[in-house]
């Protein structure tokens, strides 16, 4: 038995209220249960309730025993002082309140039914399950599912949120910065992204601005950011884009940082870094004003269009500044740019439109639900289970409820846990 099982079945009433008393033999009508607190302190707050017909309003207090009461040193808190009611599951010890006068107590053991404690008891008592429903998760109806795993993406977006709107503070608001710096670290992937992320803050936005126009001296710009300009390669393309560089970087004071931070090792020459940096100069030289264009993009095909990029000679024939390779256009993958779509693009559209007032959830809906499903070992998972995944809008809602509920036993706050429960 734990606590938090206890606030869900005094949240939503799921015991039997009838004839209802404590253990003085006071009889008990719940008006109102109370807002479950969150925070420090009693468990529900401006509960109403009749003891012995008389009105009550304050705060309840939940606990597996009456004993834990002072195990906890509430006596000596006053925080509880409003207590009008201490829930427990079983009544060991008599608990005072400051006036010396008992604390009217409801033992719920004898009220809850027995087939909510054996699914309750059942779902936490799953150790090696993959879930703690993998078993009953099929007996849930479609439409709950899809209804939570709805919720559940927009919690996610929410989550993203949280982080974009620290960066979006760090640049004084500025969409534009931000979203170079959130593509950035997308170009860099899972190894490489913080490395980015270092690279687009490693100057400020405005001298991108101004540079992005010349290709060869944006180009310059980045790579000597990134520190690949540092070595002595005989290459007139690199030597061509290491005087530039040491031109800018006296030209606006700049520190570069090492090219130690970026990784080559078992990386596909596609990823590799230096293709990466290349790739991310080529678009933002052609495209100006990313960010208006972006934040209005509703369609994939639109998108895909708009980061169709053109790399430039050299780079079609080279991986590194010193290997060459059989020419390609080393394009952005429809793949890749999904990661772009799903990580950066989409999150960042929910933070402007929720900036604006107005999240248009059907706009959002539309455009996840027109990317291809991610593939990885928690989505392959949950499709042997028979939850199947037809568009990115479902796999990143199972990814969120894996990862913060079904990895931490959260089958309280999850409505399929309600619903297997019976609550829903």
């Amino acid at each position: 038995m734990k606590e938090d099982f206890l606030h869900y079945i005094w949240k939503y009433k799921l015991f039997s209220s009838l004839n209802l008393s404590t253990e003085n033999n006071e009889t008990i009508e719940i008006l109102k249960s109370g807002i479950h607190n969150q925070n420090s302190g009693p468990d529900f707050l401006n509960a109403r309730l009749k003891i012995d017909n008389q009105l009550w309003i304050g705060n309840v207090e939940i606990h597996i025993k009456s004993s834990d009461w002072y195990l906890h040193n509430h006596e000596n808190d006053k925080n509880y002082d409003a207590v009008i009611l201490h829930v427990v599951w079983e009544n060991d010890a008599e608990i005072y309140m400051k006036n010396n006068q008992p604390i009217p107590t409801l033992v719920l053991k004898n009220l809850v039914n027995d087939s909510l404690l054996n699914s309750y008891q059942n779902l936490m008592s799953s150790q090696q399950r993959w879930i703690p429903c993998e078993r009953q998760i099929n007996s849930v109806d479609d439409f709950v599912i899809d209804n939570w795993l709805e919720r559940l993406y927009f919690e996610r977006l929410e989550n993203k949120s949280k982080v974009i709107n620290k960066l979006l503070k760090r640049e004084n608001n500025d969409f534009e910065a931000l979203l170079f710096q959130l593509i950035a670290k997308n170009f860099g992937l899972k190894i490489n992204g913080d490395a980015f992320l270092s690279l687009a803050q490693s100057l400020d936005f405005s001298i991108i601005r101004k540079e992005r126009f010349y290709y060869e001296s944006f180009m310059a710009l980045l790579f000597g950011q990134a520190g690949f300009l540092d070595e002595n390669i005989e290459e007139s393309y690199h030597q061509n884009l290491k005087k530039e560089y040491k031109y800018l970087q006296h030209k606006y004071n700049l520190v570069s940082i090492s090219k130690d931070n970026f990784q080559f090792f078992r990386m596909r020459p596609s990823n590799f870094p230096t293709i990466r940096i290349a790739q991310l100069v080529s678009l933002f030289h052609q495209q100006e004003n990313l960010f208006s264009k972006v934040i209005t993009v509703d369609s994939l095909n639109d998108f895909y269009k708009l980061f169709s990029i053109k790399i430039d000679d050299f780079w079609q024939t080279h991986y590194t500044f010193e290997t060459t390779s059989k020419k390609s256009s080393k394009q952005l993958t429809k793949s890749f740019l999904d990661l772009i779509l799903i990580n950066t693009i989409i999150p960042l559209q929910f933070v402007y439109q929720q900036q604006k007032g107005n999240v248009n959830q059907e706009v959002i809906l539309k455009l996840i639900n027109q990317i291809k499903p991610e593939k990885n070992s928690i989505i392959d998972k949950f499709s042997d289970l028979g939850i199947e995944s037809k568009s990115a809008f479902k796999t990143q809602s199972l990814l969120q409820l894996k990862n913060n509920y079904c990895a931490n036993k959260r089958c309280l706050n999850c409505a399929i846990g309600n619903k297997i429960l019976g609550r829903i």
